[in-house]
């Protein structure tokens, strides 16, 4: 059978075939209606929070912009047309804490962290890019340590105004608390006085509610309720959101939502179960089910935006959640970067459709055999493209299209993706009349399209290159309020300090007060390192506050905080000095399985510059201050992992981090 038939090129279009063959191609006949009703497609974006981002801006050049090319460049890449940051406040928010702008009710510094600049770099790229933000915790100052309050719609409205003022950055959207459920009379109360303290500063941001996540515990669709109840809360909000919109894979959108005359929006979504949060770092799993993720989201959700968390997985592969990321870019000491199939599955929709664009109500429908297609047309009504995916075919497809009420019939260009083809232009097909037909491979991707420029990006990373030992910073490079290379904050902020009670720069870890959480609040702390290291040791110069303390860490095997909640310390070994003289050496661990290996007490230290040092060899633990051996012993809870530093909710100063083979 195979001999009796060819196909094209594109390996789609069939020049010839029998007719008993052409019977068992199945059928379809779509009419691409201009005049069909139809949502406004929103656009689809990615939500850079959660310290996801940490170390892409550690990346040496000219790498980094090529990541940021492969990321916002229009036409590109994946063309992303959101982007969402998270509004820091120094509190672990997933992999990490992102620094707070106002640690103070009059501290204020719109240079502090990483998505200032990203904000700024994706707009550069793209000027017409969507900006969200989102909190997931708040200063321990804001309301006295109650979240919905005023000083926190002015905290959120400083954020926006500091956007505008400093880099010329319009926030187009703005959301409420990430992941907290709608609690009634408290919540909607905030909203409204978010939205007047917005209004009230002539500030153009709309409001985006709730962001839950799905529980069987509650509703994250209850805010609906309350809006039908609540004319002024149903005037304050301009879209309605939620994330993760699934249950046992099946879309879970009420009819409420669908008639509340809101915008609907999967503001955090991942093609993976949201329970792993993990997408495959090539198309099969990946990029084949994002491709049906963003058609279906439209088709069985009514969602006319998605963003996926997060842009690019920059953050170390032993925290929470990894490899999230629509790329995969985490070791910026080589330049190494991976572009994963979900930017071209991304790029099959933003490549060929703008936010403003419209849905084709009557024109988006199901494949006879298996998958889906949704048709857009751009504002003027003549250009269109059709989004159509054949993920769980097992043969080809045939469809008929037909175009009428003022669609543009000029020649439609085919791209498509799958394991054979990466993002190509595989046919232009001429339109007779005012219809074409195509046929489809199975387990594809495909975009059908009469507007023209899309491209696959062809930039080529570094080679890949292990963590570098021995490794040493001594700060002196890092600008002063600013964060070293490499490390990544757990919670607080550690940021370059000068030194107390010597020259040079060290690194302070600058916050004081418990910020309001989000979820698991442990100790701050921040960690760098290869997690395959055994044999090393780490030696620190340390400046404690009398009731402070500092840690020394090693082995890091695990530092994923929602493991348990309550833990305060990372998976692995901790040498621990207090301000009074006392120490510990501990091997931490998660659901209350910490042991204390050694401990005892040494001169007190408050005040003070000394040094410490933890050494691994095989089994053998060796604790130092000053030189001096503490502890020495044998334990064979943690083989290998990174290395850390830490302390309390204190001012405490670290020097001369050095890290070697032992």
């Amino acid at each position: 059978m195979r001999e009796r038939w060819l196909l094209c090129a594109a390996g789609a279009l069939l020049f010839s075939l029998a007719p008993t063959a052409l019977a068992q191609v199945p059928e379809k006949n779509v009419i691409l209606d201009g005049a069909s009703p139809g949502r406004v497609f929103d656009g689809i974006g990615a939500v850079s929070a959660g310290a996801s981002s940490r170390l892409l801006i550690d990346y040496p050049e000219p790498y980094r912009s090529q990541i940021l090319d492969y990321l916002f460049k229009p036409d590109y890449g994946a063309s992303l047309q959101h982007l969402k940051v998270e509004i820091g406040a120094d509190v672990n928010s997933t992999d990490g804490s992102e620094p707070s702008p106002m640690r103070a009710r009059f501290d204020r510094d719109y240079g502090r962290g990483y998505e200032w600049w990203l904000m700024n770099e994706a707009h550069k790229r793209n000027p017409t890019i969507v900006l969200d933000i989102l909190p997931w915790g708040a200063p321990g100052w804001v309301g006295g340590g109650n979240f919905y309050s005023t000083d926190m719609a002015d905290y959120v409205a400083d954020f926006i105004a500091g956007a505008k003022a400093t880099y010329g950055l319009e926030i187009d959207y703005t959301g409420i608390w990430n992941e907290k459920h709608f609690n009634g009379e408290e919540t909607s109360e905030y909203v409204k006085t978010l939205r007047r303290v917005l209004d009230a500063l002539h500030l153009r941001t709309e409001i985006v509610c709730c962001d839950e996540y799905p529980s069987r515990d509650a509703d994250q669709w209850v805010v609906l309720d309350t809006m039908e109840k609540d004319p002024a809360l149903r005037d304050a909000i301009a879209v309605v959101s939620v994330h993760y919109p699934r249950d046992n894979g099946k879309l879970t959108t009420p009819p409420s939502a669908l008639t509340i005359g809101k915008p609907l929006w999967s503001s955090e979504d991942q093609p993976a179960s949201s329970a792993s949060n993990i997408l495959s770092r090539d198309w099969a799993i990946g990029g084949r089910s994002l491709a049906q993720l963003y058609n279906e989201n439209y088709l069985k959700g009514g969602f006319t935006a998605t963003e996926i968390w997060s842009p690019v997985t920059s953050y170390y592969d032993i925290l929470a959640a990894p490899n999230s990321g629509l790329m995969y870019a985490n070791t910026p000491w080589s330049g190494e970067y991976d572009v994963q199939g979900a930017i071209w599955a991304t790029a099959h929709t933003t490549q060929f459709a703008q936010p403003g664009w419209k849905y084709l109500e009557r024109s988006c429908g199901e494949l006879p055999v298996k998958g889906d297609y949704v048709a857009l047309k751009s504002p003027d009504g003549a250009d269109w493209s059709v989004v159509l995916e054949t993920i769980d075919a097992t043969k080809l497809q045939r469809v008929n299209f037909t175009l009428q009420r003022g669609l543009s019939t000029s020649t439609v260009h085919v791209w498509e993706t799958n394991n054979r083809r990466t993002f190509e232009h595989v046919a232009d097909v001429t339109v007779r009349g005012q219809t074409f037909s195509y046929t489809f491979d199975p387990d594809s991707l495909y975009s059908l399209t009469t507007t023209t420029g899309q491209t696959r990006g062809s930039a080529e990373p570094a080679a890949a290159a292990p963590f570098p030992l021995p490794y040493q910073d001594d700060f002196r490079k890092a600008p002063l309020d600013g964060a070293p290379r490499f490390l990544a904050d757990q919670d607080g902020a550690f940021e370059v300090r000068a030194c107390d009670g010597r020259p040079g720069k060290c690194l302070e870890q600058v916050v004081s007060e418990r910020p309001i959480p989000w979820g698991p609040l442990p100790d701050p702390w921040t960690l760098a390192g290869d997690e395959a290291w055994t044999d090393y040791k780490v030696d620190i110069d340390v400046h404690i506050e009398s009731a402070g303390s500092a840690t020394v860490m090693g082995r890091i095997d695990s530092a994923d905080v929602f493991r348990d909640p309550e833990a305060r310390l990372p998976a692995g070994y901790t040498f621990r000095l207090h301000g009074d003289g006392t120490w510990e050496l501990l091997s931490t661990a998660y659901r209350e399985l910490t042991r204390t290996l050694a401990q005892g007490e040494a001169p007190r230290t408050a005040g003070q510059w000394h040094h410490l040092q933890l050494a691994f060899a095989g089994p053998r633990i060796t604790a130092r201050l000053d030189g001096r051996i503490l502890a020495s012993v044998t334990d064979s809870s943690h083989v290998h992992g990174m290395f850390g530093i830490g302390c309390g909710w204190t001012r405490t100063q670290f020097a001369n981090l050095a890290v070697s083979k032992n």
